[in-house]
């Protein structure tokens, strides 16, 4: 069965169950996906309000954003999981004769860049959130602020996360020019994150 098809009881009983997948990736791909819909969350509370008829197509353009965003992070989820699963596969390659191990070896050096590459696709469009964030902080519904910024901060946990996940894999990938292109997505990323946070929580007025 699909995590994004589960109940959210059941997909949080499956995260606490000794299965090392869902993990933190897929996690990661949830908080980020409840980031979207809390920002969408807020267009809808500000769609046909008064006092808001100048936002009124930036509020619906934006829904339509954070639904695409919400599904591309739920399908994410599922990603990553079924990538762990595959690594798992390649790791139990029998490696018996040479030709054996360097087949095993391919394959799980393969898995390990997908287990790292979904990650940082969650953490991408994660990111991507937080234009959502602060657009709905601006001109959204004011009764409805603080919503925006857990917008953010979920926002900012997706990312982070989802970065972890791929930082933990680059360490048991031997092509170095990738790992070196990674790492510097990686840094970059989170850097602009933390300050991305930073400024939509200080622009909070109350």
């Amino acid at each position: 069965m699909l995590l994004s098809a589960m109940s959210l009881n059941d997909f949080s009983l499956e995260l606490a169950s000794s299965s090392p997948a869902p993990g933190g990736g897929s996690a990661s791909a949830v908080a980020g996906a409840l980031a979207a819909s809390l920002s969408s969350m807020v267009a809808n509370l500000t769609i046909g309000k008064k006092g808001y008829e100048d936002y009124q197509d930036e509020m619906k353009a934006l829904l339509i954003q954070a639904e695409d965003l919400r599904n591309e992070l739920m399908l994410l989820m599922d990603q990553d999981s079924e990538s762990f699963h595959q690594l798992l596969k390649a790791m139990k390659l029998p490696k018996n004769t040479d030709e054996e191990k360097i087949a095993r070896t391919e394959a799980i050096q393969g898995s390990l860049k997908k287990s790292s590459e979904i990650p940082m696709q969650i953490a991408q469009k994660s990111f991507c959130v937080f234009a959502l964030s602060r657009c709905v902080l601006l001109h959204g519904n004011k009764n409805a602020v603080t919503d925006a910024l857990v917008s953010a901060m979920f926002a900012r946990t997706a990312v982070l996360g989802a970065l972890l996940n791929v930082r933990i894999n680059l360490l048991s990938i031997k092509d170095e020019f990738y790992v070196s292109e990674m790492r510097a997505k990686v840094d970059t990323l989170r850097a602009k994150t933390l300050i991305e946070e930073s400024n939509l929580l200080e622009m909070a007025s109350f």
